[in-house]
């Protein structure tokens, strides 16, 4: 029981010694909470000890300055503060006052962790700030430009129904029963009215007119801007065969989408997943979570070996199939007859339930109607400004240069997201700074997760660190004979490592 928990470590009031820390870390308490002391250089540094994320644990993160990153999903905390450098998390950690009597370290007075970031605002501006999109980016954008101190006026465009949400969660926990639809909104709804930020939600788009620096909504209004976001985001790519417009098959993207899924699994006895993407095969191990069958049809040899490999892409064919998937690989559905689903093998499979994934393009209609440099993506700076000078663009639709892998890419990832809003952001204020971040995501598949850093569209060779079998290993995939990218399996402070690596080995 959580109220049956007690206090991490030794009592920090009473102090403790420098030289009990462990790789420059110590977990104690004060009081009831537990505290997690930090040696960054010659500073000791009292913070509190879980991500404001999912709660992954400090200890086992690394420090990079005077911040630290956390071990599953990369964010990173200002030290001195307490408060959220990077994403994926948002909201800030308390911290503790620290006194240093040569060897002796004591904490005492807890400050307080500031709110979620609403500016303090200097005295308001007359500028217009406009995002198109209510995604991952738009919404790290909204809040930074009001985290760095931006007075003007903000309106964010959001074709769904729902507010900015927890995406990665839509295929995770929550489709899995896992987590209430609660967790889901990245803030609540009082938080966009203190914040100043005119969340207009259903609201669609029609054209972006560059010369008159205006936006029209589908309902014909102009809306004038100074600076424009575009974070329009991906959608899923359709089912193109017969059959595909019933009812009972499905696509994953929304709140509503997954609410959708989560109530035909209540009746459903057997469910068809047509493709073995990441977004799928999460889809698979959620709906096994709730005891229906499930099948998986994909063109591909192996799940996933084009970004992971073959051995990676056996393992997690081996995992599903541990928790009862069926896969159909070398296969396509070409029909779907009622809840019978025709297979280019010859097979048929019958199914109550169908789930597309197989993938999604990014939604440029608007970019390119606009007159903006599209090139499989809208085409942006290092500092993800478009063709045309106060336009930005970020997430899903942006291909930038990459300083690590040398090329230009375009990255479907959440984090990735996220961090190209909040350097949007604070270009759209003239900050003019470079988006440079090492790429990353993760992965759940039942118990295992897979973490990813880097971007390697292609590569020459694996390197393969510890067992993949047993669920302990690092990947580094190579090509010309440099690391372009590297997953893991529980070996999260190595994957950090890489990252960090990564990023001192910028060309």
């Amino acid at each position: 029981m959580a109220e049956d928990k007690k206090p991490s470590g030794p009592d920090l009031t009473k102090g403790v010694a420098i030289g009990d820390f462990k790789d420059g870390k110590l977990l104690g308490h004060v009081g009831e909470e537990d505290v997690l002391l930090v040696q960054a250089g010659s500073e000791i540094f009292a913070i509190e000890p879980l991500c404001s994320h999912y709660h992954g644990p400090l200890a086992e993160g690394l420090v990079v300055g005077d911040t630290i990153r956390c071990p599953w999903h990369h964010a990173c905390f200002a030290l001195r503060s307490g408060e959220a450098t990077r994403p994926p998390a948002l909201n800030a950690l308390a911290v503790w006052d620290v006194t240093r009597d040569r060897d002796r370290i004591t904490v005492a007075r807890k400050r307080e962790a500031p709110k979620p970031s609403i500016a303090h605002r200097s005295a308001p501006t007359s500028e217009k700030f406009v995002i198109v999109g209510g995604g991952a980016a738009g919404f790290v954008a909204a809040e930074t430009l009001r985290r760095e101190g931006f007075a003007g006026a903000i309106t964010m465009l959001s074709n769904d129904g729902a507010m900015p949400v927890d995406r990665p969660n839509l295929s995770k926990d929550y489709l899995a029963g896992n987590a209430p639809e609660d967790w889901l909104p990245l803030r609540g709804e009082d938080y966009y009215q203190d914040a100043g930020i005119d969340l207009r939600l259903n609201t669609s788009v029609s054209g972006i007119d560059p010369k008159t620096r205006s936006v029209t909504l589908g309902n014909g209004d102009k809306l004038p801007f100074d600076r424009l976001l575009l974070a329009t985001g991906a959608e899923p790519v359709r089912l193109q065969i017969p059959g595909a417009d019933q009812p009972h098959v499905h696509i994953l993207r929304s709140v509503a989408d997954s609410r959708a899924i989560i109530k035909a699994s209540g009746s459903a006895k057997r469910a068809l997943v047509i493709g073995a993407s990441f977004i799928g095969l999460e889809v698979a191990a959620s709906l096994r979570a709730r005891k229906i069958e499930v099948h998986v049809v994909a063109p591909e040899e192996r799940p996933m070996q084009k970004v992971l490999g073959p051995e990676m892409g056996d393992f997690v064919r081996s995992l599903h199939e541990d928790n009862g998937v069926i896969f159909h690989l070398n296969d396509t559905v070409e029909k779907l007859d009622g809840t019978r689903a025709a297979l280019k093998s010859g097979g048929m499979i019958e199914a109550d339930l169908v789930i597309a994934g197989i993938g999604v393009k990014p939604r440029l209609a608007l970019a390119e109607h606009a007159g903006l440099a599209v090139d499989r993506g809208v085409s942006v700076s290092e500092y993800l400004e478009t063709s045309v000078a106060g336009i930005f663009a970020a997430g899903d639709i942006a291909r930038w240069p990459d300083p690590h892998s040398r090329q230009t890419i375009r990255v479907e990832h959440w984090v990735v997201a996220e961090r190209q809003g909040q350097t949007a952001a604070r270009n759209m204020l003239g900050r003019r700074e470079r988006f440079d971040a090492v790429p990353f995501f993760w992965s759940q598949h039942y118990d295992v997760p897979i973490n990813y850093v880097g971007h390697a569209e292609s590569y020459d060779d694996i390197a393969i660190e510890g067992s993949i079998k047993d669920r302990d290993c690092l990947l580094r995939y190579r090509k010309d004979g440099r690391v372009l990218a590297v997953a893991s399996i529980y070996r999260d402070l190595d994957n950090l490592k890489a990252e960090l690596e990564m990023e001192r080995s910028r060309a």
